[in-house]
């Protein structure tokens, strides 16, 4: 074997191995987001915390939300230290403090309120760690492959990642049967080994760009970002007699102060010599149109997750005669279709994005991504398995197919020493979206079940031998509140009316009538259908945005490096 055979050779066995391990981090990181969503009911019984109290549902959002935020903000600020000091050295490290932030989460030694404080903080390193490895997982597997073999790898590690988002509802439901520290442990055979693996095998090969930090800038970024997606977990929240929070003075104060300071970024990035993102980056059409196209996909179906499960362990699954307590686990099981989708298309759509271009596959799969959303817009609440099946299946296959030649799209069209930045823009962008996405879309569901659930639930609640006043009081409380205990898997009327003890004084048939399977789907179908139309219709109308973005992105170009301020 000559040399140059040689050298060939050790490029190729390099190339798998960078794929490998990257798509073992994101797949750890993406199961880590919904195994821990899947075995909340078990992980706050577990500390002796009721989630659904008022002033529970704190601690509830920032189990949701705060590994999420964190990523949205530290992404792009990795990504950059990634292009400075080695994205293999920075994604090194996120390996291991995502595996030491593992095995603290599951050795919880307090109980209550203090047991959710040491989840929550534990969890946020946690999200630094998974950070690391998001901001250059990408600009790794960007300098590990030739361009007309980008798509495939980057199809493959994403397809890894929603693996990961829909295996880890079936591993939460299993794991947290058994015992809910499990669900934390489930990373750390795979984070020991990963870790030793990264250090061992990975290496820099890409460009470098040594330079200062900047500082306000990351600072700017950082905190108006954070307040920005504060304010709209915040928001999910009642206040003030309102069934959301978007009139509380601190949620409007903190989505103002975090606009302005997005603003002044903005204004920083186009003075400073070295800033944190090249504005001129965004004169590039490949990489602005697939990031508005990144953003405007995620913002359709951040939310998508939870209204899904909302709607089979709220409704379809008990009036098909599942008991709420293991709804979480068969919902993970119905929503296999769209994973099987997105695992079809994804690197299929990758490796043709290598011979075909970007724009047509990218475009097409946002286009039947919108139509998923029509049909599931036209099902009946109580629908034939089978159509919703293969409804979220094609939602799967749309999303495949635009997300590994969009991603290879943007990351080709950037100067090799910005990918590592890029590689970060690229997830705040879908990281933000997504959070965004949840979010509001919560918040138009709340304000939808509020017209109509209240009079409906009263109503319902009277015919069946509730007193009036028992009645009122648990129809008045927040929609929020209901929407929860179906995502936790437990009964909402059952919940909501022991407290008070009218269901000991009922008839044995009107109290188990009231808490069986079939009460409370009944009442919440047609509000629910309601939300589902307004939440639906705006996701169609994002996937048209994102569709006309991604054909609009033209043909991508040999990129040269912007040029440098004096």
């Amino acid at each position: 074997m000559t040399v140059e055979e040689q050298s060939t050779e050790a490029r190729d066995n390099y190339r798998w191995v960078a794929l490998t391990n990257t798509t073992a981090a994101v797949f750890m990181s993406a199961l880590d987001g919904s195994i821990v969503i899947i075995s909340l009911p078990a992980i706050f019984r577990g500390i002796h915390l009721d989630p659904l109290a008022p002033a529970n549902i704190t601690f509830l959002l920032w189990m949701i939300m705060g590994y999420r935020l964190v990523q949205s903000v530290l992404v792009v600020t990795l990504g950059r230290i990634g292009d400075m000091y080695g994205r293999v050295r920075v994604y090194n490290l996120g390996f291991t403090v995502f595996t030491v932030a593992s095995i603290l989460l599951s050795f919880d030694p307090f109980d209550g309120s203090s047991a959710a404080e040491w989840l929550i903080g534990w969890r946020l390193l946690q999200a630094v760690g998974g950070s690391m490895l998001t901001a250059n997982s990408a600009a790794i597997l960007t300098d590990a492959f030739p361009s007309d073999r980008r798509g495939f790898a980057l199809g493959f590690n994403q397809v890894a990642a929603l693996a990961g988002q829909f295996i880890g509802l079936i591993a939460g439901g299993l794991l947290a049967a058994w015992d809910w520290r499990a669900v934390f442990w489930v990373n750390v055979p795979v984070g020991v080994f990963g870790t030793i693996w990264a250090y061992r095998r990975l290496r820099d090969n890409g460009e470098r760009h040594r330079g200062r930090i900047d500082w306000w800038g990351n600072i700017t970024f950082a905190v108006g970002l954070s307040a920005v997606l504060i304010a709209i977990t915040s928001g999910i929240q009642p206040h003030g007699g309102h069934p959301t929070g978007w009139h509380s003075p601190f949620v409007l104060g903190t989505l103002t102060a975090g606009i302005l300071l997005l603003i002044a970024f903005v204004i920083i990035e186009s003075r400073v010599a070295e800033p944190m993102i090249r504005l001129s980056l965004f004169r590039i059409r490949a990489f602005s149109t697939g990031n508005i196209a990144t953003l405007a996909s995620a913002l359709a179906q951040g939310g998508l997750q939870f209204m899904l499960i909302i709607w089979l362990q709220g409704i379809w699954l008990p009036l098909h005669g599942y008991d709420y307590a293991d709804t979480p686990l068969w919902a993970g099981i119905f929503l296999l279709p769209l994973t099987a989708g997105f695992l079809i298309a994804g690197p299929a759509s990758g490796a043709l994005s290598d011979r075909l271009g970007a724009r047509g596959i990218a475009s097409s799969g946002m286009v039947l991504f919108g139509l998923s959303f029509v049909g599931l817009l036209l099902l009946p609440i109580d629908f034939p398995y089978w159509m919703f099946a293969a409804l979220i299946a094609l939602n799967g296959v749309g999303s495949g197919m635009f997300a590994a030649p969009n991603t290879s799209a943007i990351m080709g069209s950037v100067p090799a020493a910005e990918r590592g930045v890029v590689s970060g823009m690229r997830a705040t962008f879908l990281n933000s979206g997504t959070a965004l996405s949840i979010g509001v879309f919560f918040s138009l569901m709340v304000v939808g079940l509020s017209g109509s659930l209240p009079d409906a639930l009263a109503n319902g609640l009277q015919d069946s031998g509730i007193p009036g006043d028992v009645a009122h009081q648990v129809a008045a409380l927040p929609p929020v509140s209901t929407l929860f205990a179906a995502v936790l898997g437990v009964n909402p009327l059952e919940h909501l009316l022991t407290p008070s003890g009218v269901l000991t004084a009922l008839p044995a048939a009107d109290r188990d009538a009231i808490t069986g399977r079939e009460f409370f789907p009944q009442l919440i179908s047609a509000p629910f259908h309601q939300g589902l139309t307004v939440v639906f219709g705006v996701s169609i109308g994002l996937a048209l945005v994102a569709a006309t973005a991604s054909l609009a992105r033209g043909r991508i170009r040999q990129p040269t490096r912007p040029r440098r301020r004096a």
